[in-house]
């Protein structure tokens, strides 16, 4: 009798994702949050305009809202890598809620004035700087890997979603009960985001191993990016692309200004609106896109076009040719945006990758406000058409010299965690923070191989100062031709340990690699030494 075949798997939908409960449940929160961020944006703007008429005062309720995010990205993204991240999406979002209600209280009571909204509008965006890297690093562990894309562009639904929603409510409960009201009414929807993520039952790994150390673990953030093609590619790109594209939004109020009969702010909402709905409508089709182009595709098409767009939104006559152009821009945006997330998040494993996604949006803050900054100086010196038209073709110009750095092209690398060898026992005690630390290995190859063993070593110091050494080496023997010996050092014997807790599969293979060089009878020989520190007295 035959054996009954295999289902076919099921055809991956926009919305594959939501059928996890966990993802589903955490989903909504994130729109719900991200919701109550445009609303407080809007509420904060508003209330400012009602305490000065200064323009510099009303400007900064921006900064103070995004500066944080900025300043305390690495920062950040250590903390998410190093605590529970359930605990801490949990309490971002109480932060946020205490934020909310001191907002609601001092609206209420009268005390509002120009300085305090402007440091609780900063304490809220040190909830937002918080939350952001953590809940970028729990997505990958809701969905299975096929899956991160699609979730990732779900949750760009959710941002685009939130954009429209957000200030929309705001306005309507600002004009009908008042300003303190929005503040009030965040101050639920942040509560309810809390209990939600409560829900989430995480799963955590036990380590016997003390905790990172705070400093020591945005070092080995940085060192993992600045060792990570990938990701130095995806963060090239990403910021290249904000920092033309920002001169869209940044300038957009001037573009409605000038665009005549209805340029107020009912066209500016319009204009938004028309852009978030492309990037929905979009986000609904990637997995089909996906199908016939690559990441390096949506970039680099999806940068040109959207430079094209900021080009002919300069010189739009009315409002019905400016609306498609912005609609078409939403669909551009979200493309390249999806893609190289999608890349950045596949270039790292969990254990480093809150911090690497805080670099991430560093990257993207810092490159939106240094291009607002220039697009609009630029604006102010020449005119709102002139600056557009320069950052839409210099857009064009950086897609076509930054398509080389490539998303796609050796695939991605697989961060499946392994543990194929257990830990080493000492033959004497070593406490945790002895250190520092230096292993080496001996290899005997052929001579005539050395250079193609060069190439793999070379991916091997690299794959070593990822996982947190603090220096690398290769010597070659000069008296025993083919006899190389490679060291690396960790600051601890708890640093050095930790390396076996972060062995993936890409570097069980890589580790094959270097082995196959190896001619001697025995594996090659590994030898760790703990560092003395004698002093005479």
């Amino acid at each position: 009798m035959n054996a009954p075949l295999p289902e076919p798997p099921a055809a991956i939908t926009a919305w594959t994702p939501l059928r996890e409960p966990v993802f589903r449940m955490l989903w909504l929160a994130w729109l719900a949050a991200n919701t109550c961020m445009w609303m407080n944006d809007v509420a904060a703007a508003w209330a400012m305009t009602g305490l000065t008429t200064s323009p510099v005062l009303i400007a900064l309720v921006q900064t103070a809202s995004s500066l944080p995010v900025f300043l305390l990205g690495l920062p950040s993204g250590a903390v998410a890598d190093i605590v529970d991240r359930r605990r801490l999406l949990m309490g971002t979002q109480i932060w946020i809620a205490a934020n909310a209600a001191a907002l609601f209280a001092v609206s209420a009571l009268g005390w509002l004035t120009a300085p305090v909204l402007l440091a609780l509008v900063f304490a809220n965006g040190i909830g937002l700087a918080m939350r952001w890297p953590v809940y970028a690093a729990v997505v990958p562990e809701l969905v299975e890997r096929p899956l991160l894309p699609t979730a990732l562009a779900l949750n760009a639904v959710a941002m685009n979603l939130s954009r429209v929603v957000g200030p929309l409510v705001a306005g309507v409960t600002i004009a009908s009960i008042g300003t303190e009201f929005v503040f009030a009414l965040n101050f639920v929807l942040s509560v309810a985001a809390a209990i939600a993520v409560s829900r989430w039952k995480r799963e955590v790994k036990p380590s016997v191993l003390p905790g990172e150390r705070f400093i020591g673990a945005m070092r080995i953030g940085v060192q993992y990016v600045r060792e990570s093609r990938r990701m130095k590619d995806a963060l090239v790109r990403i910021s290249v692309f904000f920092f033309h594209s920002t001169a869209l939004l940044a300038l957009l109020p001037l573009v409605v200004k000038q665009l005549g009969e209805g340029g107020g702010a009912g066209t500016f909402t319009l204009l938004l609106a028309s852009m978030g709905a492309g990037a929905i409508v979009t986000a609904t089709q990637l997995p089909k896109m996906r199908a016939k182009w690559t990441r390096d595709h949506f970039t680099l098409w999806g940068t040109a076009i959207t430079g094209l767009c900021i080009v002919l939104v300069a010189y739009a006559p009315n409002i019905w040719v400016a609306v498609p152009i912005l609609f078409v821009a939403g669909v551009a945006w979200i493309a390249v945006a999806n893609a190289v997330t999608t890349a950045a998040q596949l270039a790292l494993p969990n254990w480093v990758r809150a911090r690497g996604m805080s670099m991430y949006q560093m990257s993207i803050m810092g490159a939106s406000a240094f291009g607002a900054a220039l697009w609009g100086h630029i604006a102010g010196l020449t005119s709102v058409p002139t600056s557009l038209a320069i950052a839409g073709a210099l857009a064009i110009v950086a897609a076509l010299l930054t398509r080389k750095r490539t998303l796609d092209a050796e695939g991605d690398e697989d961060y499946t965690p392994t543990h194929p060898w257990d830990e080493p026992v000492p033959a004497r005690a070593i406490e945790p923070f002895e250190g520092p630390v230096m292993c080496t290995i001996e290899y005997l190859i052929d001579p005539d191989r050395a250079a193609e063993f060069d190439r793999v070593m070379a991916r091997s110091r690299s794959a070593r100062l990822r996982h947190g050494a603090v220096s690398w080496g290769l010597f070659e023997d000069v008296q025993r031709p083919g006899r190389f010996v490679e060291y690396f050092a960790c600051d601890s014997w708890a640093d050095y340990l930790r390396r076996f807790d972060r062995f993936t599969a890409g570097d069980e293979q890589l580790q094959a690699e270097r082995y196959a060089f190896h001619l001697g009878e025995e594996p090659p020989r590994i030898a760790r030494y703990v560092a003395r520190h004698p002093s005479l007295k």
